[in-house]
């Protein structure tokens, strides 16, 4: 199976820096969300997907290492801010897909991943399904059955992440598995897209652009026309025979 990435990202019409990062290099493909001032939010995104990248071009990948590399990245994030004192607090969200073994030995699926509210969507028969769950402030109010998800869609914490690299000791990274089919579509994007565009929207730009290049502009141009509130990173995933 082939699989083909579409790759966008903008600082958004409010921000004056771009602290998202992205990785579009097989098997690993993944967007990182930086936080923390003076550009120290940039720092941490681009070196989550610095350790991320050494991971490129390999076939034998499993998640134990997906997740230690991560680990790696968050002992970065550390080191850089003991040596640059301006970069204290800094940290990063992130999510993505990496391809690994299947475990019975005969192909790969995917890996889906995160630390905070960046997400990993998959579009279906029946519609766009969010397949990780936001490590934040409202979805622990929303799992509590204090808030519904409209609700939280809107609640002024909507943006209060419970997870993020660079945070001593390390967090729990969330892993699930996907299947690796043929017409399949997934999502990795920052919380600029879905802060702005809910899941129909996305859906409704997903099914007007069959290209993944296309469909990944697509997606931030229209972020941006909703608002553009913060930096918007997307990249849309196909897979065919």
């Amino acid at each position: 199976m082939r699989v083909t990435v579409g790759s966008a990202t903008d600082v958004g019409r409010v921000r004056s820096d771009n602290e998202d990062s992205f990785l579009a290099d097989l098997p690993v493909l993944a967007v990182a969300d930086g936080m923390g001032g003076h550009a120290a939010g940039e720092v941490a995104s681009a070196l989550t997907v610095e350790a991320l990248s050494a991971l490129a071009g390999r076939d034998d990948l499993d998640v134990p290492e997906l997740v230690r590399q991560l680990g790696r990245a968050n002992d970065s994030i550390l080191a850089s801010a003991r040596s640059h004192p301006e970069q204290e607090g800094m940290g990063t969200t992130v999510a993505g897909v990496a391809l690994v073994s299947a475990g019975d030995g005969d192909g790969r699926q995917w890996a889906v991943f995160n630390v905070g509210d960046s997400r990993v969507y998959e579009q279906t028969g029946s519609g766009l399904v969010q397949v990780t769950v936001d490590h934040s402030l409202v979805q622990e109010l929303v799992d509590a059955g204090v808030l519904s998800a409209e609700e939280a869609a809107w609640h002024p914490s909507r943006n209060v992440v419970t997870r993020s690299l660079g945070r001593e000791p390390m967090v729990d990274v969330s892993v699930s598995t996907l299947p690796l089919r043929p017409g399949q579509r997934l999502v990795v994007c920052s919380d600029g897209l879905s802060d702005e565009l809910d899941a129909a929207a996305v859906e409704s730009v997903l099914r007007a652009s069959p290209d993944a290049e296309r469909a990944a502009r697509a997606l931030v141009e229209a972020a941006l026309d909703a608002g553009g509130h913060d930096n918007v990173t997307v990249l849309v995933v196909d897979v065919t025979e």
